[in-house]
């Protein structure tokens, strides 16, 4: 949420290998523990598979394939974050995989930082900005980007 006295706004940190990465939390219905995705077939390598969410079929991406992180065994703190996106007037539910939930943090809109143009192994629409939180540097992520419905459209 925004705070418009303050320009801040809220955001969920979460780790993908010993990277920190957050996103806006207006954008986040839940986060879940991992269970039982069933896979489909002939999809790109990043989208897991479908979860039965609130009785609808929800989409799966693997963050860490999407965002070109090194990959590594689900643990019991990986999570998979259920994100609602707008686009075209329309909402969509995807769920993306996770290996950690950090916290919520509030972050003003002034401290963040463009993200750098070389470099970077992350497609740079895909970031939004960097801001140096608890002695790391937080990649800010543009989820809408990130789970771009051109591509998801497969499932």
């Amino acid at each position: 949420m925004a705070d418009n006295l303050t320009n801040t706004e809220s955001y969920l940190s979460f780790r993908l290998d010993k990277e920190i990465f957050a996103v806006k939390v207006k954008s986040i219905l839940e986060v879940l523990e991992i269970y039982k995705i069933t896979p489909i077939p002939l999809t790109p390598e990043y989208i897991k598979g479908v979860i039965n969410f609130r009785g609808e079929i929800l989409p799966v991406i693997d963050m860490r394939l999407k965002l070109n992180v090194d990959c590594q065994e689900l643990t019991p703190k990986s999570v998979i974050i259920v994100f609602e996106i707008v686009s075209m007037e329309k909402r969509y539910t995807i769920g993306a995989i996770a290996d950690e939930v950090k916290d919520v943090v509030s972050i003003q809109i002034n401290d963040i930082k463009p993200a750098p143009e070389l470099g970077t192994k992350y497609n740079p629409g895909f970031l939004t900005g960097m801001i140096k939180y608890d002695n790391h540097y937080v990649m800010i992520l543009n989820i809408e980007e990130v789970l771009s419905l051109n591509e998801l459209t497969v499932i």
